[in-house]
């Protein structure tokens, strides 16, 4: 899970004791940025000149995290509630949204959970393998 991003105030900072000869563990232990952190912040320094952060491909999602929240908790609570419910709700909260958009972010966040094969069943599967395997080969 990603964090929320260091402020461009303690990314110059940690270029400014790079440059200034400071080793990455130094300026690490002193700031109290992760060694990975401090690595990445001057390689990007190095190959675009800035500490600013860059645009990023990719479309901006409509969902935000609190609505996507909102309507899986919906979702939870009554699962048999029509997509039209739930576009009449985001409506009601003020951040209308297409039913498609809305099965998108249920379909990502609601998964459905599947039991794991139990030693019985991997014992009995590889039983009917082997009994089976002279009938599978010509």
């Amino acid at each position: 899970m990603r964090l929320k991003e260091l402020s461009v105030e303690l990314r110059d900072r940690i270029v400014s004791r790079h440059r200034s000869r400071e080793g990455y563990q130094n300026i690490s232990a002193a700031l109290k940025v992760p060694m990975n952190t401090v690595t990445s912040i001057i390689l990007k320094w190095k190959k675009f000149r800035t500490t600013k952060t860059l645009s990023r491909a990719g479309r901006l999602a409509k969902l935000s995290s609190r609505g996507r929240r909102v309507l899986v908790r919906e979702v939870i609570e009554n699962p048999m509630v029509t997509l039209t419910e739930l576009q009449s709700s985001s409506v009601e909260m003020g951040e209308p949204y297409r039913r498609t958009t809305i099965s998108a972010a249920l379909h990502q966040s609601v998964a459905r959970w599947k039991p794991l094969f139990s030693k019985r069943h991997m014992t009995a599967r590889l039983e009917f393998a082997k009994r089976h395997l002279k009938t599978l080969r010509p």
